[in-house]
């Protein structure tokens, strides 16, 4: 969806996103892409993952910018993995690899006509709904991602500034998403006689390790972002900073993403009920969404590792 340049390549940040580099660590093929209305062919490996995302059916970017109406939100880009394979009385691959990651849109601010959420029950549900109409279609391996702090995004600070409050109020609300997110797992995982493997990231410890310490990952600017869209200006030094816009990171960041993804999947949290290490696969298929502002879901087949 973002102009390239000054965006990378459709992403809304300046290189890869974290899927990206995850899929080169696995040596994956890349990412291939696909419009909802148009269906998909899911042996194929399809990316689903559409900017602006809710995790119902409505998409914050169609609802400010009166050119790109259409655009989906969670809901259907589910529908879109899901009905081909009903459809066709198949079944999602047991043995590949489901990435979902989804909600922060239902609580930024916008400047459209969606009004954010202030609770968090709808979007738990939305959730709830998305992973268990992928296990009902046969999805066994199932990565799950938190939320970071969205109080700390500089879209949030910058109307912190309007109404004192708001950076409380959604750090608030992402630690009440990500306490019921949690439970959510427990109970997918606990299902009696289920044999999903949920593997979580802590995407949010990680943000608020780095934006704690951050010359401990070498960057210098934590709250201001690299690229002003209104002046059509970049900085000079991106990779020393951690958003690249009002609410999306950096490459350099999705990296770091990537390294937490791929620890989940190599060296799952013994501690973590959610998971079940003996039944992590090769990734062969990844659903996903890449930017921490559009979350919602996608696809893509990226091959098996020999």
């Amino acid at each position: 969806i973002p102009p390239s340049p000054p965006y990378f390549e459709g992403r809304f940040s300046n290189g890869p996103n974290w899927v990206d580099y995850l899929a080169g660590d696995l040596e994956l093929n890349p990412t291939l892409f696909t419009t909802i209305p148009s269906g998909a062919i899911t042996t194929l490996g399809i990316n689903f993952a559409v900017g602006g995302s809710t995790t119902g059916t409505e998409n914050t970017i169609a609802l400010t910018f009166s050119g790109l109406t259409g655009l989906p939100g969670l809901e259907q880009q589910i529908d879109a993995f899901t009905l081909p394979l009903i459809q066709s009385s198949q079944s999602a691959d047991p043995d590949a690899l489901y990435i979902l990651w989804a909600g922060a849109n239902d609580y930024l601010p916008t400047q459209g006509s969606f009004e954010p959420f202030t609770e968090t029950d709808t979007t738990l549900a939305n959730l709830s709904d998305a992973l268990q109409d992928l296990t009902d279609v046969g999805a066994k391996n199932i990565m799950v991602v938190n939320l970071p702090d969205l109080g700390n995004t500089p879209l949030a600070l910058g109307v912190d500034g309007r109404v004192p409050g708001t950076t409380d109020a959604l750090n608030t609300l992402t630690e009440d998403h990500n306490s019921g997110l949690s439970e959510l797992l427990d109970q997918f995982s606990q299902t009696p006689d289920s044999d999903v493997n949920i593997i979580p990231v802590d995407v949010n410890s990680i943000f608020r390790d780095i934006l704690a310490q951050p010359t401990e990952f070498g960057f210098t600017n934590v709250t201001s972002p690299c690229l002003n869209i209104p002046a059509q200006f970049v900085c000079e030094n991106p990779e020393e900073f951690f958003f690249w816009d009002l609410q999306h990171p950096t490459t350099g960041v999705y990296r770091i993403i990537a390294d937490l993804a791929l620890s989940a999947l190599n060296d799952p949290n013994p501690d973590n009920n959610h998971s079940h290490p003996a039944n992590v696969p090769e990734p062969a298929m990844a659903l996903g969404l890449f930017a921490l502002g559009a979350l919602g879901i996608g696809s893509k087949r990226i091959g098996k590792r020999e």
